[in-house]
């Protein structure tokens, strides 16, 4: 008998929270490049009577990505995609940041949209650090959200010549996420199915334990003790959001991001965390 599919890209907390939410009945498909870090969520989940199977996937290879998908369609229809994959700012490259958070995530989306069954939903993880940056204009989104996504890389504004560091790296490429999140929608759409991105600011996961215990790590614990929330978020207050927008409840939410950051990005702009 065929089963309903999810894919879930990224074997980590916030992943595995919007897959235990909403997977249930599902053949979940758990990719990263990691297999340990695959095997491992798959094992928790099956323990918890889900049913997962774990995949190595490279997220920056369009081949690996494709496998993934054919993988996940021998299963069934692929209903849902969690796209949780990524790097962090403090432990890649700017090349790698945007080769898998930027060029990744524009494969994966523009790959599942091709197959996505009618009534499918998908959502990707982007981040509060995309909308930190000063507005890039019109000309540049347009070229974020539209350009063939073998030619994304090669736009003047991904030059290394004009990124300072790996946190402007990280930067554009949420921003390319949500860009591109409204591109696919339309395309999403003609097959009757919907995608949105969720821009998390600081949850707990491991990642985060070590960007708090690096170089950086006075930064972010300066960042959420000055939000109005007054402290970091956990992976299921993500997944209360991913739930509503792959829910039926979401069925008029499509091409959009939500901001779920305890109010960083407002302190950012006009409260204490002000530069």
């Amino acid at each position: 008998m065929k089963n309903n599919v999810m894919i879930l890209t990224g074997a980590g907390q916030i992943g595995m929270a919007i897959a235990r939410r909403m997977g249930y009945g599902m053949k979940i498909v758990i990719g990263d490049k990691l297999k340990d870090n695959a095997d491992a969520i798959a094992d928790i989940m099956n323990k918890a009577g889900f049913d997962a199977v774990p995949v190595v996937m490279d997220l920056s290879s369009r081949e690996s990505v494709l496998s993934m998908i054919d993988e996940a369609r021998r299963y069934g229809d692929i209903r849902m995609l969690v796209n949780a994959a990524g790097v962090s700012p403090s432990q890649a490259s700017v090349e790698t940041i945007l080769h898998v958070d930027l060029y990744g995530t524009a494969v994966l989306l523009e790959e599942v949209g091709k197959v996505i069954a009618e009534g499918g939903v998908g959502v990707t993880i982007s981040s509060q650090s995309g909308h930190r940056m000063p507005a890039l204009g019109a000309e540049i989104d347009e070229q974020l959200a539209m350009t063939p996504t073998e030619d994304l890389l090669k736009l003047d504004v991904l030059q290394p010549a004009n990124i300072r560091d790996t946190l402007h790296a990280y930067q554009l490429a949420k921003r390319c996420n949500v860009k591109r999140v409204m591109y696919e929608s339309v395309r999403w759409g003609r097959r009757g199915a919907r995608i949105n991105s969720i821009s998390p600011g600081i949850i707990v996961t491991p990642l985060a334990i070590d960007e708090f215990n690096g170089p950086r790590g006075d930064f972010y614990k300066n960042m959420f003790a000055k939000c109005p929330a007054g402290r970091p978020g956990t992976a299921d207050e993500v997944a209360n959001v991913a739930e509503l927008l792959m829910s039926d409840r979401g069925a008029f939410i499509t091409g959009s991001d939500f901001l779920v950051d305890g109010g960083a990005t407002a302190s950012y702009f006009y409260g204490p965390l002000r530069p």
